[in-house]
C-alpha cells in the first residue's frame, strides 16, 4: 500500500520540504534507500548518506542543515525528534501489517471459551476450557492456551507460544515465538536416600499490562501464589524466570539471564545479558546490573550499579580490574624483589 509524504507528515506532525505528493511504500535504512522508500536521519554518523540516498522521503530533525545539495528527488519531513518520529511510523506500519482478524481452520476452541471482538486466531491453535480472550487480541498459529487462562485486550501471541492453565496476561502485551508461560517451577525435595521427589507447582503466572517477552523465554508458575511480571516490563529472548519471582514495573532484562526462585526485583531496574541471580533475594528499585554478573546477595541500595561475579559496586569493580590486568607485571616485580632479597641474604 502506498502513502504520500503529506499523509506521513500529518501522522508525525511534521513539516514537508519538497514534494508532498511523492509516494512511499516501504521503509529502509538511509544507506540502503531506494525509490519509494522512507527513511530517517538521527545519528550524525550517518549524515553523509543523506547526500547520496535514493530514498524518496527522509525524516530529519527540524534543526538539520544540509551541508551540500540533497538528491533532487528527496523530500524531507522535519520533526522535533526524527528517531522518535520514525519509531512512531514503525509502530503504525507494524499495526497495519499485523491487522489480522478471524479464526483460521483447523483449530480447537472449547465451547466454554469466551472470545472477544475483532480477534485473530491462527490455524492449529488449541484454546482450552474457560479461557477468556479479550478484544483485538491476536493468537498466531500453533499456540496452546491452557484452561482457565485469561488474555486481555490488544495482546499478541506469536506462533508456538504455550500458556499453561490458570495464568493471566494483561492488556497490550506481546509474547514472541516459543515463549512458555506457566510451566512447572523447578521444585524437588530430596529424601533420606537422596531421591528427588517433585513438589507440586499449583500456583500460576500473572503478567500485567504493556509487557513484552522475547522468543524462547520461560516464566515458571509459582509453587503457591503467583509468579508476577508487573506493568511495562521488557524481557529479551532466552531468559529464565523461576517460580514465585516478582519483577517490578518497567524493569528491563536482557537475554540469557537466569533468575532463581522467589527473588524480588524492584521497578525500573536494568539487568544485562547473561546475569545470574540466586533465589530468595531482594533487589531494590532502579538497580543496574552489568552483563555477566553474578548476584548472590541482596542489593538494598536503590539505583546501585554493580558488576562482576560476585557483583559489587561498579566503581570498585573497575579499579579492581585495573589491578587484575596488571597481575602478571606485579608478580614479575615481586619475584624480582624476592630474588634480590635472597641474593642479599647470601
Amino acid at each position: 500500500m502506498e502513502f504520500t509524504a503529506k499523509n506521513i507528515a500529518e501522522l508525525l506532525q511534521g513539516e514537508i520540504e519538497g514534494n508532498p505528493n511523492v509516494l512511499v511504500s516501504t521503509l529502509s535504512k538511509i544507506e540502503e534507500g531506494s525509490e519509494g522508500a522512507i527513511t530517517f536521519l538521527s545519528n550524525p554518523k550517518y549524515e553523509p548518506y543523506i547526500y547520496t540516498t535514493k530514498a524518496s522521503v527522509v525524516i530529519v530533525n527540524k534543526s538539520f542543515i544540509a551541508e551540500s545539495k540533497l538528491p533532487q528527488n528527496c523530500t524531507l519531513i522535519r520533526v522535533s525528534d526524527s528517531y522518535i518520529a520514525f519509531t512512531k511510523l514503525l509502530e503504525a506500519y507494524s499495526q497495519y501489517k499485523n491487522n489480522k482478524q478471524g479464526i483460521e481452520q483447523p483449530c480447537y476452541i472449547s465451547k466454554t471459551a469466551v472470545i472477544g471482538e475483532n480477534v485473530y486466531i491462527g490455524a492449529f491453535t488449541h484454546i482450552g476450557e474457560n479461557v477468556k480472550i479479550g478484544n483485538h487480541t491476536k493468537v498466531y498459529p500453533n499456540c496452546t492456551i491452557g484452561e482457565n487462562t485469561t488474555i486481555e485486550d490488544n495482546t499478541t501471541l506469536y506462533s508456538n507460544v504455550s500458556v499453561y492453565h490458570n495464568c493471566r496476561i494483561g492488556k497490550n502485551c506481546t509474547l514472541h515465538s516459543g515463549v512458555i508461560i506457566g510451566a512447572d517451577g523447578f521444585g524437588f525435595a530430596p529424601d533420606q536416600q537422596n531421591h528427588y521427589n517433585k513438589v507440586p507447582q499449583i500456583g500460576n503466572v500473572i503478567i500485567e499490562d504493556n509487557v513484552e517477552i522475547g522468543a524462547n523465554t520461560c516464566i515458571d508458575r509459582a509453587t503457591l501464589g503467583s509468579t508476577l511480571i508487573k506493568n511495562g516490563v521488557k524481557i529479551d529472548n532466552l531468559v529464565q524466570i523461576a517460580h514465585n519471582v516478582v519483577i517490578g514495573e518497567n524493569t528491563v532484562i536482557v537475554s540469557q539471564t537466569g533468575i532463581a526462585g522467589s527473588t524480588k526485583i524492584g521497578k525500573n531496574c536494568l539487568i544485562g545479558g547473561q546475569v545470574g541471580i540466586v533465589g530468595h533475594l531482594t533487589i531494590a528499585d532502579g538497580v543496574k546490573i552489568a552483563a555477566q554478573s553474578g548476584i548472590g546477595s541482596n542489593i538494598p541500595q536503590e539505583n546501585a550499579i554493580v558488576q562482576g561475579s560476585p557483583a559489587f559496586a561498579v566503581g570498585d569493580y573497575k579499579r579492581a580490574y585495573v589491578g587484575f590486568k596488571k597481575l602478571p607485571e606485579i608478580l614479575e616485580r615481586l619475584n624480582e624483589i624476592e630474588r634480590l632479597i635472597i641474593k642479599a641474604d647470601k
